[in-house]
C-alpha cells in the first residue's frame, strides 16, 4: 500500500513531505527517543523480534500485531492484567442466557479522532469481519472472522446508542471471552464505511494513539490518547522497536536503550539475571509449540503411523532441556495445563527411534520420505530457538530414512506461505486468545468444514476451510467432542469432552507436540505496574518509568 515502506503520522505532519524527507524526518525523531538516559524522556522502549505488517485487527493472526493494536484499540470485554479473568471495557454489564446475549455499553468513550462509540461501531466492526452481504466487507479479513465472531452470531440488534441484542447461533460457552480477543476490537463505523486505511493508520477508544509508522525501520511510536475514557497513561510516549536478533535485543535492554524485551531466548537470560539494571520477569504460559503435517499436501502425512513414527523419531525432550534451557515443558496434547481442558493422564511420546523405525516399517514408506520443514526465523515465546529446533529434527528424522530440508522465512512470509497451505511440514506455536480449551481444540484442529467420508483429512481449498488448521486434520469423532463441548454450559462436563479429544489428539498425532513455555520478559530496573501477561494486553499504559 501506498506510504507501507515510508513513516506515516498520524498528525499528518510527514504526509505534505516527499518520501525522501519522510524517512529522513521519521529517523531523526525516533533516534530522539532514543536518545538520553533510561526514561530520561517519558518513552517507555518495548523491544520484540518482528514488526506489524499491518495495524488492522482484522487483518492478521500475529500475536506482534496484537501488541501494538491492543494499546490503541478496546473491545467490549478486556481481560485483567496478569490474569485469565474478563472485566469490563467497552462494555460495562451483559448477561448471557442459553442463545440470548444483551450487553451495556459505555456512554463516555470516544475514538481518538473525538467521534463517540455507540453502539452501531459494533455492529459495523462485526459486519465488516464476517459478513459478504454488507458493502463495507473486508475482503482480506483474517481467519479469526469465523471463528471469533461469525460462526456464533446469528443477529445483531442494537436498542439505543447503548445497548446490544445478541441473538447466538447456538449456545456457545467462550462467548464473551471471544468478545476480548484481540480481533474482536472495535473500530470506527464511519472509518469503515469510509476511506479509513486501517493496515497503515489507526483510530480507536484505547489509552494510546498512533503517532508514527516506521516500517523501513521497524518501529512504531504511540502517544496518549487525550479522549480515552480510563486512567491516562503513565508514559509521554511508547515506541515500538523491532530487533530481530535475541542477542541484540539483550543487549539494548542491559544497555539503556530498551526498558521492556520480549521473546528473550534461553541463551540470553544468563545475560540480563546478571545485570544490575534489569531482571527477568516470568509467569506461566498459556500457549503450544508443534510441528503441523500438513496432509492436504502431504500424502506420507495421511497415514497415522507414519506421524506416530515422526513423533516417536523427535526428542522433544532434548528441544526442551537443551535448546530451550528448561523454560519449557514438554506438551503431549494440544490444550496446555493451565486450562481446564488439559488431559492429565496423557504423557510426551518418548524418544524411541526403534519404535519409530518399527511404525514406519509397516506403511508403504518404509524406504523413507523427503519433506520441507518451513521455520520462521525470528524467536517466538513458544520457540524460543526456531532455527536449532528445525537441525534437531532434521537430524532425529534422518534416523529413520526420512530427509528434511530447512525452509526458514521472516515471520510475516511465513504466516503467508502457511495459511495458503504451501509447507509440507511447519514449526508453529499459539498463543491463547480467550484462556478457553475451545481457543486450542476448535481453533486449531477442528477444520471448520464437513469431514470427506472415508478420511481424516481435508483439502486445503475447501471453501469455508480453517488455515488455522496448519494439519489439514479432519477427524470427525475428535470434531463430534469439540462441537459438544461448544455447546456444554457446565465446565466439569466441558472438560470431560476436552479430555476425550485430547487423546484422540495424541494418538493420531496430527502434530509433534513439542512444548508449553514460560512467559519470559526482560524489565529494566526503572519500570514498574510492569505485569508479565499471558493472554491479553500487553496493559502498557498501566506502566511507570522512574
Amino acid at each position: 500500500m501506498s506510504g507501507h515502506n515510508d513513516a506515516v503520522s498520524r498528525r499528518g505532519f510527514l504526509k505534505s513531505a516527499g518520501s525522501a524527507t519522510v524517512v529522513a524526518t521519521a529517523a531523526s525523531s525516533m533516534s530522539g527517543c532514543l536518545g538520553g538516559n533510561s526514561g530520561s524522556s517519558g518513552t517507555l522502549r518495548y523491544g520484540r523480534s518482528s514488526h506489524s505488517d499491518t495495524l488492522d485487527p482484522q487483518n492478521t493472526t500475529s500475536g506482534e500485531v496484537s501488541k501494538v493494536t491492543n494499546q490503541i484499540y478496546d473491545g467490549l470485554i478486556d481481560f485483567e492484567p496478569g490474569e485469565a479473568a474478563i472485566t469490563e471495557s467497552l462494555a460495562t454489564d451483559w448477561t448471557m442466557e442459553g442463545e440470548d446475549v444483551t450487553i451495556e455499553l459505555r456512554e463516555d468513550a470516544q475514538f481518538d479522532d473525538g467521534s463517540d462509540f455507540t453502539a452501531d461501531d459494533f455492529v459495523a466492526t462485526y459486519r465488516r469481519f464476517v459478513d459478504e452481504e454488507y458493502e463495507h466487507y473486508f475482503e482480506d479479513a483474517s481467519a479469526y472472522g469465523p471463528f471469533t465472531l461469525g460462526n456464533w452470531i446469528d443477529s445483531v440488534e442494537t436498542d439505543g446508542d447503548y445497548t446490544l441484542n445478541i441473538t447466538l447461533t447456538q449456545p456457545y460457552a467462550p462467548f464473551l471471552r471471544n468478545l476480548a480477543m484481540f480481533a474482536a476490537v472495535v473500530l470506527p463505523q464511519d472509518g469503515i464505511e469510509g476511506d479509513f486505511d486501517f493496515k497503515t493508520d489507526a483510530n480507536g477508544t484505547g489509552p494510546f494513539q498512533l503517532e508514527e509508522l516506521d516500517d523501513s525501520n521497524g518501529r512504531i511510536l504511540l502517544t496518549p490518547n487525550d479522549n480515552y475514557w480510563g486512567d491516562a497513561p503513565n508514559v509521554e510516549e511508547l515506541l515500538f522497536i523491532e530487533r530481530g536478533q535475541n542477542s541484540t535485543r539483550t543487549q539494548a535492554l542491559v544497555e539503556g536503550e530498551l526498558e521492556i524485551i520480549d521473546n528473550l531466548g534461553p541463551n540470553n537470560i544468563g545475560t540480563v539475571e546478571s545485570s544490575d539494571a534489569a531482571e527477568v520477569q516470568s509467569g506461566q504460559g498459556i500457549n503450544v509449540g508443534y510441528m503441523s503435517l500438513n496432509q492436504s499436501r502431504m500424502e506420507e502425512f495421511r497415514d497415522p503411523d507414519v506421524r506416530r513414527a515422526i513423533s516417536y523419531a523427535i526428542d522433544t525432550e532434548s528441544i526442551v532441556n537443551e535448546v530451550y534451557s528448561g523454560i519449557a515443558e514438554q506438551a503431549d496434547q494440544p490444550c496446555p495445563p493451565a486450562l481446564f481442558g488439559h488431559n492429565d493422564d496423557l504423557s510426551p511420546y518418548a524418544y524411541d527411534p526403534d519404535e519409530a523405525q518399527s511404525l514406519l516399517d509397516e506403511t508403504e514408506y518404509s524406504d523413507g520420505f523427503s519433506f520441507n520443514l518451513t521455520t520462521f526465523q525470528n524467536a517466538r515465546g513458544y520457540n524460543p530457538a526456531p532455527l536449532p529446533t528445525a537441525e534437531t529434527i532434521r537430524t532425529n528424522l534422518s534416523e529413520i530414512g526420512i530427509d528434511v530440508t530447512i525452509d526458514e522465512r521472516q515471520f510475516s512470509d511465513y504466516l503467508t506461505y502457511t495459511s495458503e497451505g504451501k509447507h509440507d511440514a511447519s514449526l508453529a506455536g499459539w498463543y491463547t486468545d480467550n484462556a478457553d480449551p475451545d481457543n486450542f481444540y476448535y481453533v486449531l484442529l477442528h477444520p471448520q468444514v464437513e469431514s470427506p467420508d472415508g478420511q481424516d483429512w481435508v483439502d486445503w481449498g475447501t471453501e469455508g476451510y480453517n488455515t488455522s488448521n496448519r494439519s489439514a486434520w479432519a477427524n470427525q469423532e475428535f470434531m463430534d467432542l469439540v462441537e459438544e463441548a461448544q455447546q456444554t454450559a457446565d465446565q466439569d462436563g466441558r472438560a470431560e469432552l476436552y479430555h476425550e479429544a485430547a487423546q484422540i489428539a495424541h494418538d493420531e498425532a496430527p502434530w509433534v507436540f513439542i512444548d508449553y513455555a514460560d512467559e519470559i520478559r526482560g524489565v529494566r530496573n526503572n519500570v514498574s505496574n510492569y505485569e508479565v501477561s499471558a493472554i491479553g494486553g500487553p496493559h502498557l499504559h498501566l506502566v511507570e518509568l522512574e
